[in-house]
């Protein structure tokens, strides 16, 4: 052995003594925190990733030596971990088949909505008339998904609010309301008589009575069907309840223009919704922030409120738009504010230069 070779041979000598000091001195000083705090530590997985990979490096006989947070089978069982972590896409998966996308989705319950005697078989050839091509057990499960019955039971369970939208346009409604009066006599209450046609919301007044009675229906049972310019002309169906003033002679009158009848249940106001949101409108807006002294002021205000009704207020059951509009609408000039009953009814419109 040449004098360099001794020397190497010392000098690696030193340093393996000195490696040996330091890891010993850092195991004792991790035996002394473990007895500090006197419970086995936990690991984020951070922390865990780092001793796994340090751990790696180490051959396992030594690191049985010098490891004192974890045993060797922990830190092996970590670096497996962090490997099978690296090869796995299960995140990158869906389970099962792909998802049928949400707009054929829509598409089936749509078709299924707007047609209760299709079945599976049917929704699917429509399907493919757009071109989407799905199987009819996809459209079973679409449907089943959300809670449509198949077509046999979707046709015997037809509802109210389904009749009404498939004769809309030869259904009208009728209704009374009543408005408190003061008058000579004291307080009087009069009868207000409306028919409405419910694909367009239009209202027409029949009539305003202090007394309703049979002759005076008969009437308004004329005027309503005249030949000319009857409000119920072109329509075959009135909706409206069992007021008695609903007379046989007035149902007849009806009858042989070609109107029939569809008296409601007792106890049904959600059946005839339309004329009682009607009610409810004229009455919030108008008839209850006003005291009446005679008959003909409540015509005077009941008709002022028509006129806004059809000419100047939006309805969201017609998508906000207006039954008829009485302006041009514009999007240059002031905008001016047009009033009725000094300023309970407003209307705010472009008014052109």
């Amino acid at each position: 052995m040449n004098p360099l070779q001794f020397i190497l041979l010392c000098l690696a000598g030193w340093i393996n003594r000195q490696q040996q000091a330091v890891i010993e001195y850092l195991q004792e000083e991790v035996r002394v925190l473990k007895e500090i705090h006197g419970k086995r530590p936990r690991f984020n997985d951070q922390q865990r990733r780092r001793l796994a990979a340090k751990a790696k490096k180490i051959r396992f006989g030594k690191l049985g030596q010098i490891a004192n947070i974890a045993t060797p089978h922990t830190l092996r069982a970590w670096f497996r971990k962090l490997v099978a972590q690296k090869y796995d896409s299960s995140a990158k998966r869906s389970p099962g088949r792909p998802r049928t996308q949400d707009q054929i989705v829509g598409l089936v319950l749509q078709f299924a909505q707007e047609n209760e005697t299709w079945g599976y078989t049917r929704i699917r050839d429509a399907l493919d008339n757009v071109g989407h091509e799905i199987c009819r057990e996809t459209v079973a499960n679409i449907l089943r998904d959300h809670g449509i019955v198949p077509a046999p039971e979707r046709r015997a369970k037809t509802t109210w609010a389904e009749f009404l939208k498939r004769h809309w346009d030869v259904l009208a409604a009728t209704d009374f309301f009543t408005v408190e009066v003061f008058t000579r006599k004291g307080i009087v209450r009069y009868q207000v008589l409306f028919v409405m046609r419910l694909a367009t919301r239009e209202v027409h007044i029949a009539g305003v009575s202090e007394e309703g009675n049979g002759p005076w229906m008969e009437q308004i049972a004329r005027i309503l069907t005249d030949g000319f310019d009857g409000f119920l002309n072109g329509y075959r169906f009135l909706v409206h309840d069992r007021d008695p003033l609903f007379t046989t002679e007035f149902l007849t009158i009806l009858k042989d223009a070609g109107v029939r009848s569809v008296r409601l249940p007792k106890r049904s106001p959600n059946l005839n919704a339309f004329a009682e949101r009607f009610v409810r409108s004229i009455k919030e807006e108008c008839l209850d922030r006003m005291i009446f002294f005679s008959e003909a002021m409540l015509r005077h205000v009941v008709d002022e409120y028509i006129a806004h009704y059809h000419g100047e207020r939006n309805h969201q059951g017609l998508e906000s738009k207006i039954i008829h509009p009485n302006f041009q609408r514009t999007d240059e000039g002031e905008i001016r504010r047009k009033q009725r009953l000094g300023g309970m009814l407003n209307f705010y419109c472009r008014e052109a230069a």
